[in-house]
């Protein structure tokens, strides 16, 4: 297991200017994603974290903000190289007593990162367990290689070591990990391995923040205007080649407005990507073999309607929209995370709510119809993560919103000050003087009626704001 960052000599070293090699204070030569010089065990390092946070570094603001900054100086001192790892990645109170709730980090925080926004995924976390005062082990992708390189040999130059580490590997790396207690896991991607996260948190009771994916239904009136549809569904669907888990996973409409959307979705494809989407600059690639192989064999279900074509050398899937699919199909199965749309008919707004609510429950869902009425029903009669109502994911991109699942599509919220919240512990506090004992003296034993009815007058809080017990 890679350990990323720099021991304490190396630390110091590296801070003075020029320095880009050479050996640690023991002797060892030095490489970020080099094993010479990082700590003996993974054991080894939680604790050196462990003991920075119990020593109190990482609570004062001024320390955190300092943290902040060094973030930020990452980002504006890298932004060509960033650029150029995700483009070969991806292509893209009271009156008598002081009530109060106290934040208060919780200590050290384990953030794992997927691949398919490995930079915005890393930061947005990183930014609330720093802020909040946490120590922090990060877990980026090993699927994203490029930008996991960057992050190893760039961001520890920005922050500071002993309370932070990056640990790189696969799935095997990510286990032994695991086996360690950690006082809060923060995990994004697939339902398939946020089990095996949070089975492994219940081994120590570590509480998570598990953002996971899912089925994102996008139900389609018949009241409804099928260029503007077409234009808000292609977009967020194909954004980043559809590796998005808050994309549209598939339209529920009837057949009739099937008819009226697969011409406006074939106009917008073209215009957004040319006759020849391969060779446009606007349309990325599949991650890997493997995910683009899976996509492959989803092109099969149903019949394609728009789109189809596909090469493995280049791991290119042309936008594509499939219809006559059944809900037994693979491609209704599970989450596409891809440039596939696949329609589903349905002859009413209750038998698309029924559909909807008979699978898990959703990260996103949208609902297109130009009666207001028809948004508020959809709305009101499901559950998911989050709602959308007449345009895309462009809720996920308010921070004064909670960004997070529900059942399987994940638990726990964050982005804006939700992340800052998500990473701290909301301790509730009273402070009392020791005066007034006579006043207090009500609720002790021997119970009295008068001494009960004084209590339940004083408890109520129209009358008083007094907590008495």
């Amino acid at each position: 297991m890679h350990f990323c960052g720099f021991c304490r000599g190396c630390y110091e070293r590296a801070k003075k200017p020029g320095w880009g090699g050479g050996r640690c204070e023991h002797g060892s030569p030095w490489h970020p994603r080099a094993e010479a010089c990082r700590m003996d065990s993974v054991g080894d390092t939680l604790q050196r974290l462990r003991e920075t946070f119990s020593a109190g570094r990482t609570r004062p603001a001024e320390f955190r903000a300092t943290q902040l900054e060094g973030l930020g100086r990452f980002l504006r001192d890298n932004k060509q190289l960033l650029q150029e790892a995700l483009a070969r990645d991806l292509r893209k109170g009271t009156q008598l007593d002081r009530a109060f709730i106290r934040k208060e980090p919780f200590g050290l925080v384990l953030i794992i990162v997927p691949w398919n926004y490995p930079l915005n995924l890393t930061l947005v976390p990183l930014v609330g367990a720093l802020a909040a005062g946490n120590c922090v082990v990060l877990k980026p992708s090993e699927i994203s290689k490029n930008m996991e390189q960057v992050l190893a040999e760039v961001l520890p130059r920005y922050l500071d070591q002993s309370c932070f580490a990056m640990v790189l590997g696969g799935p095997e790396e990510t286990g032994q990990l695991l086996e360690h207690r950690f006082d809060y896991i923060f995990f994004t991607g697939s339902p398939r391995v946020g089990r095996i996260v949070m089975t492994a948190a219940a081994k120590h009771l570590t509480p998570v923040t598990l953002e996971l994916g899912g089925k994102n239904p996008c139900y389609v009136d018949d009241n409804c205007d099928p260029e503007t549809v077409a234009n808000r569904v292609a977009f967020f669907r194909y954004f980043n080649t559809g590796q998005t888990c808050v994309a549209p996973d598939y339209v529920l409409c009837s057949p009739e407005m099937q008819e009226r959307l697969l011409p406006a979705l074939q106009s917008t494809i073209a215009r957004f990507f040319g006759e020849d989407p391969r060779s446009s600059p606007n349309l990325g690639r599949i991650i890997n073999d493997k995910h683009f192989q899976r996509l492959q064999g989803l092109l099969g279900c149903g019949r394609v309607a728009i789109g189809g074509q596909s090469d493995q050398s280049d791991r290119y899937i042309a936008p594509t929209v499939l219809v006559d699919v059944q809900e037994t199909e693979p491609v209704m199965q599970e989450e596409i995370f891809g440039p596939i749309l696949p329609i589903v008919n349905v002859r009413s707004l209750d038998e698309a709510i029924d559909f909807i609510n008979r699978r898990e429950k959703p990260l996103a869902l949208y609902a297109f119809s130009k009666s207001s009425e028809v948004v508020k029903q959809v709305l009101a009669r499901t559950s998911s993560g989050g709602f959308c109502g007449n345009d895309g994911f462009m809720h996920v991109s308010l921070a004064s919103l909670p960004f997070g699942g529900v059942g399987a599509s994940g638990m726990g919220r964050y982005h804006g000050k939700f992340s800052f919240d998500t990473f701290s512990h909301h301790r509730g506090c009273l402070l009392r003087s020791q005066g007034m004992e006579k006043i207090y003296s009500i609720r002790y034993p021997p119970y009295t009626p008068r001494n009960l009815r004084m209590l339940l007058v004083a408890m109520e809080t129209r009358s008083c704001s007094c907590t008495l017990l």
